[in-house]
């Protein structure tokens, strides 16, 4: 008889019978084919007995879609959605509905992996492409990212770049302007202080370059509004050997000079106000651009443009050998997750608009902000000086300050108190003349007046400052390009956002098995709350009492993540993985320097780490030390001994992933942690695969005393095509005073609380939703289970696949955990394939290639999750067997080493049509390797792209027309 938690996990209406995607009669085939007769024996045979947790996880019983949707829409109910004048970096927009429709709430967009496989990525890669296009007009500097994850983190690469450049030079300070925004300001602070980077913050024109500085950030437009004219600030600098950071208005840019005509090296900002909501902080696109000397040092991704094997056009990303996942403790940033899915919405707002219709909005706020500027002075306000853009600055007085703020409050609206007697009021493209006539009636309200005039008599009186006749106004054309000129009716926009996405292998369409990435089912049910404007239409910095119904969602959301972990509380400021493991080392550190031991500096970290590991450490001032692993994938218990005794006195953290990078439950990771902690050091966990654990073992149980976890992988938040993402971090008892803070409203109020990571206090709301939906649909059971098939399906491809591609680690046990790793090194010797060639072969499959050459390199390592059906687990089985009997064919000797259906591919369908056919082999072989896939064929739109040529000759703007 079926158990009743059986019974109840398979019953069609819960959500985890949706979610999991083996059937109940299929687990037992599979569990028959891996040798277990049980789940729970599978789980017993591949999960050390000593770290398995006594409790069962105690968050409710798996439930409904449309129930948990009903509880949410409640509790989204309990925020109040004002309209916002705040500004401070972040502006409600219109998001146009061709985009919203069919980028955010499409799963073809939304579904799609990281584009390192390019050849199936030009779609997504062609948008980023827009977007540092975008970017590099607007801006005036040559070279573009294809986006970071905030303003406020753009800030501070952007400091970190230039002390690089400039020889870490201890002795030089960093100069920020006291008129940027605070946010950013105290990002900027909680970077600066590990790296031992001396601030000095103050007025920029008053600057004493007595003392000397490797770099200065300023804001344009300042935070309060004002437009300062800074070019002799940037001669002076550059003549002092400093470098200029500009923080700027993306949408001013359409009016304003721009950046890189000022003399600015770097510029950084949020790409939000185009088209991407409020979402309470998050997630937005900052972007970063700066001069072509420092393309080599640019943080994040560059998308980059080459040729593939035809000569055709084919984009790809570039220059990738300074990223962490190679240069690890030495690479420019950890920065891993960017905002892909946000960056594309910018840059098709972009297209969507066009440079005219951006300078028509820009114009439009401009004017506003005039005509408001005008009435507040007829009111008898004193206000800002002109120019300005956006943003009005003005006086109004103790007596009248409290008063105004409480009346628009009382007529739902926000404005910033700035100062002691101010106020700024900050004006977007969803405003209105009714909003000035609101706005105004206020400000005569508090002196007891009448509006004696009309908004229409407003505008008639007032011109655009920002004009020809301006010396800030921006003479340079922008956004000249083909594509940001032709797509002007909806039709032509829907058809250029479905033709890039046929360009692109995502979820939708076949399963995506890489290895330490999950890419699991996102929900429709979790994915619909990111759309309710209860949750995307709220100002990071509305008063907290607007957003009750996100304080209640954030807090659920903490008490189950420290549930599932067994911490004792939970921060969800980080907003992408690599965040994450910064916050938690921050933490750590933080936690010394209150306990007097700020020698503590060292951080051991194992061979197999992923490259976010050791550049993560890096920033937060540690020395990395680096640990063997044996011949087994484990961390070398010997060498972890002798490492951690001989740097006793200054051992400040381990950071290990587990289950191991290499597909495995170390059993000695209790032992590990008791070893660092005799050593006086704390252990920092990498949560990348708590998918093999949920349910089954708690890290704050078994020794860890801080550990990140992926929302966007084990808690189904989307990868969104290479971002977004939220790194949250669960810490013991002694570290949860140390969690970040924020200066505007604070999730850890405590005096010990290291500050922000983020430049919003809950870093991506906006897409917290989603998780909290998972795990309250899944219950404790159903998270249990995932786990357990989770593991079942990555043991169910090694055992169908090992006997064509030996496993390169296993367990105790002889199982994986939930991913393993084949070993395909042994074929390059004997027949010339690589591991790269099989990944590109698999796209004639229809199948995105798992993880290639990491942790080892020559190495496919899969992981299938336990969202994916046996029957797709079993047609990627059957294209790898059939792959490697193609390779077997090399070794037989009747096929070329160089000329063959591995070498050749992907194929095209412009090669499979053209009249000659030059290969060695037939149409079909190369198309169709096997039946299935006559039926859902996914043709690749170029052929293998040339990485070499592309970094060589480095294009990061889109092509003109007649280039294609």
């Amino acid at each position: 008889m079926k158990s009743n938690e059986n019974q109840l996990l398979e019953h069609s209406a819960l959500f985890p019978n949706r979610h999991i995607g083996p059937k109940s009669n299929e687990i037992h085939e599979m569990l028959q084919r891996v040798g277990c007769s049980s789940l729970s024996e599978l789980v017993s045979s591949t999960v050390p007995s000593q770290i398995r947790s006594p409790k069962s996880l105690q968050l409710g019983p798996p439930r409904s879609e449309f129930e948990v949707l009903n509880e949410l829409k409640e509790i989204a109910s309990k925020n109040q959605v004002f309209r916002s004048f705040i500004g401070m970096g972040y502006s409600d927009c219109i998001v146009p509905p061709v985009i919203q429709r069919n980028i955010l709430e499409n799963p073809g967009w939304y579904t799609q992996y990281t584009p390192y496989q390019a050849e199936i990525a030009q779609g997504r890669l062609e948008a980023l492409l827009n977007y540092q296009t975008m970017i590099i007009e607007l801006t005036g500097l040559p070279i573009a990212n294809a986006s970071l994850l905030d303003e406020g983190t753009a800030a501070a690469e952007a400091m970190a770049m230039c002390f690089a450049a400039r020889g870490k030079d201890s002795s030089l300070s960093f100069f920020v302007s006291e008129a940027c925004h605070p946010q950013t300001l105290a990002v900027i602070q909680t970077r600066a202080e590990p790296l031992g980077i001396r601030l000095m913050v103050g007025d920029h024109r008053k600057i004493d370059w007595q003392s000397k500085f490797f770099g200065i950030f300023i804001q344009y437009p300042a935070t309060d509004g004002s437009i300062f004219d800074y070019r002799d600030l940037i001669k002076r600098a550059h003549s002092e050997n400093a470098l200029v950071i500009m923080a700027a208005d993306l949408l001013s840019l359409a009016l304003l000079t721009p950046p890189g005509e000022l003399g600015a090296d770097v510029a950084v900002g949020s790409s939000q106000r185009f088209g991407v909501p409020l979402g309470f902080g998050g997630p937005h696109a900052a972007f970063f651009s700066t001069k072509d000397e420092f393309k080599r040092q640019i943080p994040g991704r560059i998308v980059g443009v080459s040729k593939d094997s035809m000569g055709k056009s084919a984009i790809r990303l570039a220059l990738q050998t300074r990223e962490q996942h190679i240069r690890r403790d030495k690479a420019t940033s950890n920065i891993c997750t960017s905002q892909v899915l946000l960056a594309v919405m910018a840059s098709m707002y972009a297209v969507y608009h066009g440079p005219e219709g951006i300078r028509q909005i820009a114009e439009r706020v401009h004017q506003l902000a005039l005509a408001l500027n005008l009435g507040l002075i007829r009111l008898g306000y004193e206000t800002g000086r002109l120019p300005f853009f956006d943003t009005v600055w003005v006086q109004v007085g103790k007596a009248y300050r409290e008063t105004v703020v409480q009346e628009a409050k009382n007529k739902r609206m926000n404005l910033r108190e700035f100062h002691s007697e101010s106020l700024v009021i900050a004006l977007n493209e969803t405003h209105s003349e009714k909003d000035l006539k609101d706005l105004l009636s206020l400000f005569a309200r508090a002196k007891g007046q009448e509006l004696n005039f009309s908004i229409a008599e407003l505008f008639s009186e007032t011109k655009l400052e920002i004009n020809a006749k301006s010396p800030h106004f921006r003479k340079t054309p922008y956004l000249t390009q083909s594509v940001f000129n032709q797509y002007r009716s909806e039709t032509e926009m829907l058809r250029y956002i479905c033709r890039l996405q046929s360009k692109d292998l995502s979820l939708t369409f076949s399963m995506i098995p890489l290895g330490s990435c999950t890419m699991k089912l996102n929900a429709v049910s979790e994915m619909l709350p990111v759309s309710w404007p209860e949750f995307s239409g709220i100002h990071p910095f509305a008063p907290l009492e607007q957003a009750e119904g996100y304080q209640i969602m954030l807090k659920q959301l903490e008490k189950m993540l420290t549930e599932i972990t067994g911490f004792a509380a939970v921060s969800l400021q980080p907003n992408s993985g690599s965040q994450g493991e910064y916050a938690g080392l921050l933490v750590i550190r933080k936690y010394f320097q209150s306990r007097g031991e700020k020698g503590r500096d060292v951080c051991l970290i194992p061979k197999s780490a992923h490259g976010t590991n050791p550049a993560s450490a890096a920033m937060a001032g540690l020395k990395v030390v680096v640990v063997d692993c044996d011949e087994d994938g484990n961390v070398d218990l010997k060498d972890l001994k002798l490492k951690a005794e001989q740097h006793r006195s200054q051992l400040a953290a381990l950071m290990i992933t587990y289950p191991s990078t290499h597909g495995v439950f170390e059993e000695s990771i209790s032992e590990v942690c008791s070893l660092i902690h005799q050593n006086g050091g704390q252990v920092y966990m990498d949560g990348a695969n708590m998918n093999a654990q949920i349910g089954l073992c708690r890290p704050g149980e078994y020794g860890p005393d801080v550990c990140h976890l992926n929302l966007h992988k084990t808690f189904c938040i989307p990868h969104g095509g290479g971002g977004p993402g939220v790194g949250p971090i669960g810490v013991a008892q002694h570290l949860v005073s140390h969690l970040p803070g924020h200066p505007v409203h604070s999730p850890n109020p405590t005096k010990s609380a290291m500050g922000p990571v983020s430049a919003a206090p809950w870093g991506s709301a906006n897409i917290l939703p989603i998780s909290w939906m998972y795990i309250s649909m899944m219950g404790g059971a159903g998270l249990r289970r995932a786990t357990e098939v989770a593991i079942l399906n990555a043991n169910y491809i090694a055992k169908k696949l090992s006997a064509y591609f030996p496993i390169l680690y296993r367990g105790k046990k002889g199982f994986v955990a939930h991913e393993c790793i084949f070993d395909l090194r042994p074929l390059k010797e004997s027949t010339g394939v690589e591991v790269e060639d099989v990944a590109k072969r698999l796209m004639d499959y229809g199948f995105h290639a798992p993880t290639i050459s990491f942790p080892v390199a020559g190495t496919l390592m899969v992981e299938p999750t336990e969202s994916e059906s046996k029957a797709e687990l079993d047609r990627f089985c059957e294209a790898m067997i059939q792959i490697r009997e193609e390779i077997r064919e090399i070794e037989q000797g009747g096929v070329d080493r160089q000329n063959n259906l591995l070498k050749n591919s992907p194929h095209t369908a412009e090669q499979i049509a053209m009249a000659e056919w030059k290969f060695p082999y037939t149409r079909e072989r190369a198309a169709f390797p096997l039946p299935w896939v006559k039926e859902r064929k996914f043709w690749p739109s170029v052929a293998r792209i040339n990485n070499v040529l592309g970094d060589r000759n480095l294009i990061c703007t889109c092509p003109s027309l007649e280039s294609y």
